[in-house]
């Protein structure tokens, strides 16, 4: 099969758990590294699937890269191959299909519940889950594109996924591991620190303490919708999930 694409913004925002996932269902993936300053493909049609990580940057910031990765992910909708964001990367999507991305009410940074929409849709992503703990570190948002249908939320941030097509955008991290949250708390935490006063801002201690706590159920969670979502980027009957919730 052709590879999947994953798209790095920032060298401490890799795959994570994604990567683990990919490899060890031998399906074949590439990164594409915007932070050294890989160039974007030309076209998607190179890809079974792309898949767009996190940053600290804004979608609505001039930058080189951004009008370059809308217009792929605008292609790859066009040609129905699976297209899929976490946090900035569920942004670019929503933007790129024609939503908008904002502020959000306040800072979202750490472990924090999200809820499962009670819809056809989400139940079809997440299967009988209600809710889990998932990762955060956000201060935007976005709204939904036209025919998109909503799955997840949270009492900080109202959009927290959605889904069209075989397109899934995420507000939260599932790809996260107990590595990249210590490699996060050590590159922000200043910005954990000037929020600190923030209801839904954990302390850096916190954040890694509950990982321990939290990081398998988000990995469960997370092979659940990569497993959902690689069955349309191999357009065969979707793959049997190798772990329970």
């Amino acid at each position: 099969m052709k590879p999947i694409a994953i798209f790095r913004h920032v060298v401490v925002e890799g795959p994570g758990y994604l990567g683990e996932f990919l490899t060890s269902r031998n399906i074949p993936w590439q990164l594409i590294a915007i932070d050294a300053h890989d160039p974007i493909p030309s076209s998607a049609a190179a890809y079974s699937g792309l898949v767009f990580m996190g940053g600290p940057m804004s979608v609505n910031d001039e930058l080189p890269w951004i009008p370059q990765s809308l217009a792929l992910i605008r292609e790859a909708v066009a040609l129905d191959i699976p297209v899929l964001g976490h946090c900035l990367g569920g942004q670019l999507i929503a933007k790129a299909l024609g939503g908008l991305v904002t502020r959000n009410p306040c800072k979202e940074i750490g472990w924090w519940p999200v809820a499962v929409a009670d819809n056809d849709m989400a139940r079809a992503w997440f299967g009988d889950a209600t809710t889990f703990t998932a990762y955060h570190w956000h201060g935007e948002t976005f709204s939904l594109p036209t025919d998109a249908v909503p799955i997840l939320s949270s009492p900080a941030c109202a959009s927290q996924g959605f889904v069209l097509g075989k397109h899934l955008a995420l507000q939260c991290h599932v790809e996260m591991t107990a590595d990249m949250v210590r490699d996060w708390c050590r590159v922000g935490a200043e910005e954990v620190g000037s929020a600190k006063e923030s209801y839904y801002v954990q302390s850096v201690i916190e954040m890694n303490e509950l990982s321990e706590r939290y990081i398998p159920d988000s990995q469960k969670i997370a092979a659940v919708l990569y497993t959902k979502w690689l069955s349309g980027a191999l357009n065969s009957a979707p793959l049997r999930v190798m772990t329970s919730l």
